[in-house]
């Protein structure tokens, strides 16, 4: 580049840097003082050093690149053919042929960029100057839509700016994995406008793709092959006296023995090959052989019985990317595994009783297409994994033994549309059974509800399907029953249907009203009992069925949500469908377990993420109470053209309808949601408009707001949330996934509820991603081995990113439970006037009388007080001052701490009395003793205190009777403590610098350490009572030099203060600054006063409270599905090691300090996989580190890092002490 002087103009300085608004932003540059001659020299040099050689190195045509993030992610396009598919940024995948790319020279400086796997190339939209995700299309090296200036940076980073706009290349927000790519107003000080452009040897030789099929599950357009209409979950039963009979009467969930029910769950004859053209074609003949076959249990997944290989990835296609067809793809599982089938067969008997009645098959869920023959002969087809599948199979079955043939393929166009955040796994997943009706049947049930505005008064409206099979016109009737929750008739009302011609239905309303409604809400789960007799032209019951039902109010005011005229805030987490023994096949017992935890810890809310849960769990919500986002089996992520394809509407829809019609009864749904991450289109507004055509809630979908009824937004920073919060728009702004909880997980928490629940002008709430490890077992290793991505041989995988519970794969409650319970409590505790505490209610419909307090007064962690009572009336959004007499515990001496606690007073259906919901921890007077106490000196001060020794000129050794504390000075490291002859350290590994952790949301990779004495001094204190080393150390981490200082004072009694200091520098970037010491394997017995018991850290401490705690060093471990750094434990005033003698080693700070206290080191951790694998690497020693700081754990596995304040900050002297002692119990 050559500036001359006196040629430079405005449009110069822009064509040479690509961009103006770059210019303008560096600090030493302004556009209209460059035009002033004086200043051009000066204009000059900056643009040399700022920009360097603003054009680029040419790149050959011929070589292969990747093009990367900042943080390590790739530009990728999916594998997707599709005009118009977005770009994507993804994690790194080897051999991965959608993330590599040719530059192509377009002249001047400016290229294309060509994907060698589809020959399309990335297209700035067409939009000219405004920013929107770019898309793949045909390429044209002559188009400037696809010409890309590629501008190197000083710091071996480059800019792409599109020729056409002027505008960036880049990303919004953080950069997380899945984000589409943009082109964004050029800032090339922006880190997400960077990339790095990287060779990669990756040959790709694009094969060809399959373009027609003539098979069902090829075919967008076919998904329902004589399949029923949707309709609500319910059974048929003979009449009212069986049903009230039933143990599911009240209880839907338990398996009903309703006489005009069959289940058909069990083990079915069962045959799987890798591709269609293995299946045996002609099972499903009665003369068929099949005596020979396995037996598989159904419900399950196959894969989790091995057959097959589970497969997870996050966005990726297992398949090819060639929607609607189902194709192999180098390196991928289904490289050898095309599409699996599996063939189902097994025999049932019709009940005598059964004769003249209609029989219908019932399928809850199946993955992910399938076949039905009954008898040999062929009923139907069916897509949608999670929408249940009915079909009318009278016209099939006999009298007697029938045979039942189903084909199961693993994938269809349908898997498409599936391509949710989870294990694919295969198979009929949910029950199977029959049900028999009259001829005359009750097809569907519809139930809504008007409240009146003073809530005094509800109507109860019914639309009650009857459909006609018979062969000639009946009259009939609908009679229905309303029943409080204690069984009284509270309204019988009756609907006439008329004359019903022959194969006709009619839709039959009916309403009824009752005075002081009791209300549903998720806090008060009141239910009634809907009961309804279809009876014939004479008055008989020809069949009866019944529903849970409960009244309540939804309506949005103020861009907030109100249920029965009450603010709700949703606290909630997200859930898949999975259990690490039968997958997708969940039984009740576990379903019944997490709405129970959910209760328990405070959650309020589920999304069931991303499809419609088994209709069993609904049923559950009523009953327990939360609040569901019912969410449609509607996810393309992969491929998010489809949305606006008119070929997949119906599809969509379909999915959509399904949902509704079989969960519109129950009370819990609160919002709709139209499926997740499958960005904008047509598809969306159609599916909108058929779900509301149904049911008027409101409506969610994130990929599309200004369709749906309310904002959503995943994984904000607490300050986009903000900033989104305060847009002008009218509805409310839900967070529909956030606070990714991947192992050591959920930081700053409560900063986000500040501002949700005291701050914010529309926001609703939010989901946690997610509630529980998608961890699975592998068929013949142990039940408590959890595997993830690649365990199995999987391709593509997205390796332990499944992994992102507050509960692990088999439900443990973690230390991450145990501070969203604390956040999410609806009961907050404050200080008052002396002797007085605050208590608000949070609730939105109990009362503070429902519930005991519980109060503890703790001098320096021990326990001296307590006292339990009732608390006062307190409505919703009340406050009380409560009336504890602490102050006359308090003494002068000691530090006093009040914990409290809010019990239930009675038992409910989800916990016992006395069970805690919320708690909290109050300072009530700090201890007066602050930092280091003297130690006592000796008597006489005339003679040395230590018998000094040196060897080798390297070891140093101070001896006392009873005392040995050794230094080797070449390693600059305290090698021995011993009392009485046993030494407290393990294997000469004394206190040394570690700035290393291995968690999900900061991952690192071990790098070795490489460690410089500077000095090394020692003398006598001049009282001569003490020693005093100081070591000057200086430890490299790569590129980062970390300058530390260690002082020793050693005193005759064996007591050691430690002072260390630390610097970070201009290019500190590590995780934290600890001093790591191995102690002897003995010092098992472990206890501190501080915060826990539960692991805590800085910015995930809510839940821990200071006190005094005991316990294993081998049980202070945690349970993480990838192995990783655990056990922190924060503010800590003194721990002590011991052995089961009680004697060992105190060590007290002279302020707090963070500490965790392993038989495993975190290099350890990092470079073992699984968390069942830590017994491979168990140490005998105890590895202990005391944290003078270590960063937040923040959430940016997928989403932001810690806040600021939980950052170790550059250019900073970090400083802490503490003294070790010989301890005896």
């Amino acid at each position: 580049m050559n500036i001359g002087l006196g040629c430079i103009t405005q449009a110069d300085i822009r064509f040479v840097g690509g961009y103006s608004p770059w210019f303008s932003s560096l600090p030493f540059l302004n556009i209209n003082s460059m035009l002033n001659f004086k200043h051009l020299f000066l204009v000059s040099v900056a643009l040399w050093s700022a920009v360097g050689m603003v054009r680029a190195q040419e790149f050959d045509p011929k070589q292969s690149y990747e093009i990367h993030t900042q943080n390590g992610l790739v530009l990728d396009n999916q594998e997707s053919l599709d005009l118009g598919s977005k770009i994507f940024i993804s994690k790194k995948e080897p051999h991965k042929e959608s993330q590599v790319w040719n530059l192509i020279p377009c002249g001047d400086g400016c290229y294309s960029i060509v994907s060698p796997l589809t020959e399309l190339g990335i297209d700035n939209s067409g939009n000219g100057s405004e920013e929107c995700p770019v898309i793949q299309w045909d390429p044209n090296k002559e188009n400037p839509n696809q010409q890309w200036r590629i501008t190197a940076l000083p710091n071996g980073n480059y800019l792409f700016t599109s020729v056409a706009s002027g505008y960036n290349l880049g990303f919004p927000d953080a950069g997380l994995v899945a984000e589409p790519v943009y082109q964004l107003k050029p800032d090339a000080q922006k880190i997400s406008q960077q990339w790095k452009i990287v060779k990669s040897n990756l040959k790709v030789v694009a094969e060809a793709f399959k373009t027609r099929s003539d098979n069902d599950w090829e075919n967008e357009r076919i998904f329902a092959v004589n399949k029923e209409e949707g309709r609500s979950t319910f059974v048929p039963f003979a009449d009212t006296e069986e049903m009230k009979g039933d143990p599911s009467y009240t209880r839907p969930w338990i398996r009903n023995q309703s006489s005009r029910y069959l289940l058909l769950n069990g083990d079915w004859k069962f045959h799987w090959v890798k591709q269609p053209s293995e299946r045996p074609v002609d099972f499903y003949k009665p003369g068929y052989d099949v005596s020979a076959w396995k037996e598989i249990p159904v419900p399950s997944n196959w894969e989790m019985l091995g057959y097959g290989t589970p497969i997870y990835t996050n966005i990726t296609y297992p398949i090819r990317n060639n929607p609607p067809f189902i194709q192999g793809q180098r390196g991928y599982t289904v490289e050898k595994e095309p599409n699996a089938v599996g063939s189902y067969r097994r025999e049932f008997s019709l009940p005598a009783d059964w004769k003249n009645k209609e029989v219908f098959i019932h399928f809850d869920g199946v993955y992910s297409a399938m076949y039905l023959w009954i008898n040999g002969k062929k009923v139907g087809y069916s897509q949608g994994a999670n929408n249940d599948a009915e079909f009318n199979i009278t016209q099939y079955v006999k009298p007697g033994k029938n045979i039942l043939a189903v084909e199961v393929y693993r994938w269809s166009d349908g898997s498409y549309l599936e391509d949710q955040d989870m294990f694919r796994l295969s198979g009929i997943h949910r029950d199977v059974y029959l049900v028999a009706t009259p001829k005359l049947r009750l097809r569907d049930v519809h139930l809504t509800s008007v409240i009146s505005d003073r809530f005094d008064k509800a109507d109860l409206c019914v639309k009650a399907d009857v459909k006609n099979y018979g062969k000639s016109a009946v009259n009939a009737s609908v009679r229905i029953a309303l029943l409080d929750a204690g069984g009284k008739t509270l309204r019988t009302f009756t609907t006439a249907a008329g004359n019903l011609a022959a194969g006709k239905e009619i839709c039959l309303p009916a309403k009824a009203s009752i005075r002081d409604p009791q209300l549903w809400s998720a806090e008060t789960p009141y239910l009634y009992t809907v009961n309804l007799e279809l009876l014939d032209a004479s008055g008989k019951v020809l069949e009866a069925t019944t529903q849970q039902y409960g009244f309540r109010k939804i309506e949005i005011r103020d861009n907030k949500v109100y249920i029965n005229d009450a603010l709700v805030l949703f606290k909630g987490a997200n859930r898949h469908d999975i259990h690490p023994r039968f997958g997708k096949a969940v039984p009740v017992e576990s379903m019944i377990e997490d709405i129970l935890l959910f209760k328990r810890f405070n959650l309020n809310t589920i999304r069931t993420s991303h499809y419609p849960n088994d209709p069993k769990m609904y049923s559950l919500y009523d009953y327990y109470g939360l609040y569901v986002m019912d969410e449609a089996d509607i996810e393309c992520h992969g491929n998010m053209s489809l949305s606006n394809r008119e070929s997949w509407e119906g599809a969509y829809v379909d999915r959509m309808v399904r949902m509704v019609e079989r969960d519109k009864n129950h009370p819990s749904v609160i919002f709709w949601s139209m499926g997740n991450e499958s960005g904008g289109g047509r598809n969306f507004e159609a599916t909108y408009q058929a779900a509301k055509a149904i049911d008027d809630r409101y409506i969610h979908y994130e990929g599309m707001n200004d369709v749906a009824d309310m904002d959503s937004r995943m994984y904000p920073s607490i300050e986009s949330m903000i900033e989104q919060d305060e847009q002008p728009r009218n509805k409310p702004y839900f967070l529909c996934e956030y606070a990714h909880a991947m192992g050591n997980a959920i930081g700053n928490l409560e900063e986000y509820w500040d501002y949700i629940e005291h701050h914010s002008k529309r926001m609703i709430g939010g989901c946690i991603w997610d509630w529980v490890d998608q961890g699975i077992n592998m068929p013949g290793q142990p039940a408590d081995h959890y595997y993830f991505g690649g365990s199995f041989g999987d391709r593509p995988n997205d390796n332990d990113f499944c992994c992102n519970g507050i509960v692990t794969a088999d439900r443990q409650v973690t230390p991450k439970l145990w501070e969203v319970k604390k956040v999410y409590q609806y009961i907050t505790l404050e200080p008052n006037a002396e002797n007085s505490i605050g208590v608000r209610n949070r609730y939105a419909f109990l009362n503070l009388h429902d519930f005991n307090l519980r109060y503890v007064i703790l001098k320096d962690g021990v326990p001296i007080a307590e006292e339990e009572f009732s608390l006062p009336d307190g409505k919703p959004g009340e406050h009380r001052a409560v009336q504890i007499p602490y102050s006359r515990y308090l003494t002068s001496e000691g530090e006093y701490y009040l914990n409290l606690e809010i019990k239930l007073k009675k038992d409910c259906v989800w916990a016992k009395a006395g069970h805690i919901v919320a708690t909290e921890q109050l300072l009530l007077q700090k201890s007066p003793n602050t930092g280091l106490q003297p130690v006592a000196v000796s008597a006489s001060s005339k003679e040395s205190l230590f018998k000094v020794v040196e060897e080798e000129k390297r070891y140093l050794f101070f001896r006392r009777p009873g005392v040995e504390i050794t230094f080797d000075k070449k390693e600059g490291k305290l090698t021995g403590i011993r009392y009485n002859g046993d030494n407290m350290l393990h294997l000469r590994e004394g206190w040394s610098l570690n700035t290393f952790r291995f968690i999900n949301n900061d991952v690192r990779k071990w790098q070795d350490t490489q460690t410089e004495v500077i000095s090394f001094d020692w003398k006598c204190s001049e009282d001569n009572q003490s020693a005093i080393v100081t070591i000057q150390l200086q430890e490299t981490v790569g590129d980062v030099k970390v300058p530390y200082t260690l002082i020793y004072r050693l005193y005759g009694n064996g007591e050691i203060d430690v002072d260390a200091s630390f610097t970070t520098n201009d290019d500190f970037n590590l995780p934290r600054l600890s001093l790591q010491a191995f102690f002897n394997p003995s010092l098992e017995q472990l206890e501190w006063y501080g915060r826990g018991p539960i692991e805590n850290y800085r910015d995930r401490k809510n839940a821990a409270y200071v006190g005094k705690y005991q316990s294993a060093v081998n049980d202070m471990k945690e349970s993480y599905a990838r192995s990783q750094t655990m056990g922190g434990r924060c503010d800590t005033r003194w721990l002590t090691l011991t052995n089961k003698a009680g004697k060992g080693i105190k060590i007290t700070a002279a302020d707090t300090f963070d500490f965790s206290a392993l038989h495993y080191t975190d290099k350890d951790l990092f470079e073992i996989k699984y968390g069942h694998a830590l017994p491979d690497i168990y140490r005998a020693e105890v590895v202990l580190n005391l944290d003078c700081i270590q960063r937040g754990l923040g959430n940016a596995s997928c989403g932001p890092g810690p806040r600021p304040a939980y950052e170790i900050q550059k250019n900073t002297v970090y400083k802490y002490a503490f003294r070790m002692s010989p301890f005896s119990k």
